[in-house]
């Protein structure tokens, strides 16, 4: 007699978390729009309440929708802010190559190409506050008293200013992942090998010809941090590579 396999049980929170993500999705349920409540959902999707609240807390965790108590509460749908979004971004982008373990110059070649595709806007839009903030990086990059991880955090607040100086919400959100969650990668591998007054010299640089509008030069600048990060980076994993030998 063959054993009966047991059918896996159907995952009814995430089904009804879908089919509410995909009416938010689609604009069958606008920002700030009221979700039916608890017991019409076990009603409508014929299920307990209890599942209806895990579908909702799946929906509250990716921040599609916000709960509020009282006599007009409930559960609405949720205005997501850009730096959220952004924030968002930047973390799933640290777990995908933190996880996957993204080989670096693949990690470096996206992260640079990105940069590079707002330099244009950057440098026809950059404000005086714009430049003030990269400058502001560079002399604390220049301290000698600065710690490594403070010299690195340093680095990517310098170019997440010239990415935001292109004044495109949109950019800044794309590019989040890349600065705020590829650049501390290559920090990591090359921070302890890198010149810091060569870095200094090559942002020095890239803030001077973003002042001066000239974005050809500013995409030159970044080719050179580019070459640079990857010279460090294969030195890294030489060196690695000959330790393990060992």
């Amino acid at each position: 007699m063959k054993k009966q396999t047991s059918k896996k049980k159907p995952d009814l929170p995430a089904q009804i978390a879908k089919a509410l993500r995909d009416a938010i999705m689609s604009g069958k349920l606008a920002v700030d729009d009221r979700l039916p409540s608890e017991s019409d959902m076990a009603e409508q999707f014929d299920v307990s309440r209890p599942t209806v609240r895990e579908a909702l807390k799946r929906l509250a965790a990716q921040s599609l929708i916000r709960t509020e108590r009282g006599a007009f509460g409930g559960a609405f749908v949720r205005r997501l802010s850009y730096p959220e979004a952004q924030e968002q971004h930047a973390t799933t982008s640290t777990l995908l190559l933190t996880i996957n373990e993204v080989d670096f110059a693949t990690a470096c070649e996206a992260r640079f190409a990105l940069e590079k595709a707002c330099t244009q806007l950057a440098v026809e839009r950059r404000s005086a506050d714009d430049l003030a903030t990269m400058r502001a990086e560079i002399f604390r990059q220049a301290q000698p008293g600065l710690s490594d991880e403070a010299f690195c955090a340093s680095d990517v607040a310098l170019h997440r200013a010239l990415v935001d100086a292109a004044g495109n919400p949109v950019l800044s959100y794309q590019l989040a992942g890349a600065v705020e969650a590829m650049q501390p990668l290559m920090n990591m591998i090359t921070y302890s090998q890198r010149s810091r007054e060569q870095i200094v010299d090559l942002h020095t640089m890239l803030t001077d010809v973003v002042e001066e509008r000239e974005a050809e030069a500013a995409n030159r600048v970044l080719d050179e941090l580019q070459s640079y990060t990857l010279k460090l980076g294969r030195e890294f994993m030489d060196f690695r590579a000959k330790v393990k030998r060992r």
